[in-house]
């Protein structure tokens, strides 16, 4: 029976309001090609030692990062996400006039207003009837990005929604915060999911705890919080990182012990919901905040070794897009096979979380 939103869509076209709008009596989502793009820089750990030295400890190598990209000068995450929109429409021939929807998933836009979405769309080609929207979810976004997509074809029969997640966050880091200078790195996916007559995406699991909007920050330069002589003021921490009201801060320990306390919570609830068990799902893929975390959220979840995927060793955490990069890895090696069930998990900035089940 065609829902109440496939109707309306249905007499939209009838109507001639819209040529992109198709209605399906099944209408399911499927991931269907990935790709991604890191800038040209590479900063290896040795690079990273040679300017802090100091900093060199044994804790750093559990994190599993050996190298990290950074954006060049002049560039931003709009770049990154173009470039990596044009590498999927080359790997996989995809006609830029054939996308009926942009999602862009980006925690420092080009500017307060246009949507960034808005200028990608025009440097992408894409077709005038393309719908565009941008979010900021960080590390849960990726999927995020998926369940919209989901419900732009399931509601309002959609057919190609290209996905696309970018960070330049680096940017925002002050020179001497260690810490962050060496875990993240900077990158983008991009992601086209499309119309499938089964549900290849699905079902979701998701959360928020508002009182934590401030373990993951920057404070200063937005609406809230304008930049102030205030705002350059240093700040050291214990650990020697320095830091300021317009640069990135994280509380890490704080953030450990979130991740720690919530995501198996959230896997243990999404396989209820689905019916599966653990044994039943092929591979988990995690965001990859570092190894040492994931080590200990899979260890919690009692997911075995082979089914877990870590990711992060060339990349560093690209926020929302070390979960699609470590899925691109993985189809690359011919880890993931048709049929494949993978549990994706997203969680950090907000604090905020989302996991679901992908089918391949």
């Amino acid at each position: 029976m065609i829902s109440d939103a496939a109707e309306w869509a249905k007499n939209a076209i009838m109507a001639g309001l819209s040529t992109n709008i198709v209605t399906f009596t099944n209408m399911g989502a499927k991931i269907t090609a990935i790709s991604y793009y890191l800038p040209e820089k590479v900063v290896t750990n040795d690079d990273f030692f040679a300017e802090f030295a100091d900093y060199k400890n044994e804790a750093l190598e559990k994190l599993g990062i050996s190298e990290r990209r950074r954006i060049a000068s002049g560039e931003s995450a709009s770049d990154l996400a173009e470039a990596a929109a044009l590498q999927l429409f080359m790997d996989y021939n995809i006609d830029p006039q054939s996308i009926d929807f942009l999602l862009l998933a980006v925690m420092d836009p080009d500017y307060y207003t246009p949507p960034t979405s808005c200028i990608l769309h025009g440097k992408l080609g894409l077709a005038k009837n393309c719908g565009t929207l941008d979010f900021n979810h960080g590390c849960s976004a990726y999927v995020y990005g998926l369940a919209t997509a989901q419900g732009l074809i399931s509601s309002l029969g959609v057919r190609r929604v290209l996905f696309l997640a970018t960070s330049a966050l680096s940017n925002t880091f002050h020179r001497e915060d260690r810490s962050s200078n060496f875990v993240f790195g900077d990158g983008a996916s991009a992601t086209l999911i499309e119309y499938s007559e089964d549900e290849r995406i699905g079902p979701f699991e998701f959360g928020t705890d508002g009182n934590g909007y401030n373990k993951i920050i920057v404070e200063d330069g937005r609406g809230k919080n304008p930049i102030t002589a205030k705002s350059s003021e240093e700040v050291r921490d214990q650990h020697g990182n320095v830091t300021t009201r317009a640069n990135f801060r994280m509380d890490g320990v704080g953030v450990f012990l979130f991740s720690v306390r919530t995501v198996p919570e959230m896997v243990q609830s999404l396989l209820g919901k689905s019916g599966y068990q653990i044994d039943d799902i092929d591979h988990f893929v995690f965001h990859q905040p570092n190894r040492f975390l994931n080590e200990t959220i899979r260890k919690k979840c009692g997911i075995p070794e082979e089914k877990f995927r870590h990711d992060i060793d060339r990349t560093g955490n690209t926020v929302q897009s070390t979960i699609p990069i470590a899925l691109k890895h993985m189809l690359n090696e011919g880890k993931i096979k048709s049929g494949d069930k993978v549990v994706l998990a997203g969680f950090g900035v907000g604090l905020s979380w989302m996991s679901t089940i992908v089918r391949f």
